[in-house]
């Protein structure tokens, strides 16, 4: 619950870029998730920072999204202030053959700019749903390439809001859809990409070339919150749940995708609980078949339904 000063004080700092008793299902790629007590939308590293304190001095909780790929907002809501980066949007090509992009800028909008510079190195990217700041906190990549190959650093704001900081990659800790060595509730606010200089035309047909290969393996017409389990060491989720038989499974609204069966699709009035059915469901006769515990790359947040 946010007292009547608390939203007082939120809406002086963001005026209409702060909501309250928000669905979050307008803020989920699977178009999922009950009320959140508040969604605010700051637009600068400075208001992040100005943020964080409010939350701090109201004793309100907080919670960083982007665009809401990845994620399973549970029916209950979420508690506190969730934090959307996804208007930080700042995007420059940097001397040293190296890029910047702030936590809302989209991958669409970082694989233009690379096409349209002729900067070469980012295009595995291409199709990745998001924004940069996910995709760094994620580390998210393809099987050859991953985020942590290309960050050269990153500019993030202490969860009290009180300090500013750039670390470098060597005080980055990568691990496979993961950034760890944060303090919890820290929210990254841009990130420092390493690129190399090549012909516009050359950067474009790779990206092209990653677009078709995602259309033509994965659902892209449907709501879904992109990967759900981790791909287990030597093996791939998909191919683990497609053996097991389980591809096409419904459950209320929603769906194993028929197209790839490490998608879970919203196929119509999905429920965070229809989701978690399905993920349970496919552990269980993976674990069955195989011996192989699928864990969940997809990110839980929130409370259950009452």
């Amino acid at each position: 619950m946010i007292t009547d000063e608390a939203k007082v004080a939120l809406t002086q700092l963001l005026e209409d870029r702060v909501r309250f008793d928000a669905p979050m299902s307008r803020h989920t790629s699977l178009r999922i998730g009950g009320v959140a007590d508040a969604i605010a939308s700051p637009a600068s590293p400075l208001e992040v920072e100005a943020l964080l304190r409010t939350c701090r001095r109201f004793g309100l909780s907080h919670t960083v999204l982007g665009n809401g790929f990845n994620t399973l907002v549970l029916d209950g809501g979420i508690e506190g202030v969730v934090i959307l980066t996804n208007k930080l949007r700042l995007l420059e090509e940097r001397p040293n053959s190296s890029l910047r992009a702030q936590a809302g800028v989209s991958h669409a909008s970082l694989m233009r700019l690379c096409g349209d510079k002729g900067l070469a190195g980012l295009e595995f990217g291409a199709g990745i749903p998001g924004t940069v700041g996910g995709w760094v906190a994620m580390n998210a990549g393809i099987g050859v390439r991953e985020a942590k190959d290309v960050v050269l650093g990153v500019e993030v704001v202490s969860p009290t809001g009180r300090k500013r900081s750039h670390l470098g990659r060597d005080a980055l800790h990568f691990s496979y859809r993961s950034l760890r060595g944060l303090a919890p509730g820290s929210v990254i606010v841009s990130a420092l990409f390493a690129v190399e200089l090549s012909e516009p035309s050359a950067v474009k047909e790779e990206v092209k070339r990653m677009l078709d290969k995602r259309a033509g393996t994965q659902p892209l017409d449907v709501p879904s919150c992109g990967s759900v389990f981790k791909n287990p060491s030597g093996d791939y989720a998909g191919r683990l749940i497609e053996e097991a038989g389980l591809k096409g499974t419904s459950h209320g609204g929603a769906q194993i995708s028929p197209v790839h069966a490490n998608f879970i699709a919203n196929t119509g009035g999905a429920t965070a609980s229809d989701v978690l059915a399905l993920i349970a469901e496919a552990q269980r006769i993976v674990k069955q078949q195989s011996g192989i515990r699928l864990q969940p790359e997809v990110r839980i947040l929130g409370r259950e339904a009452a």
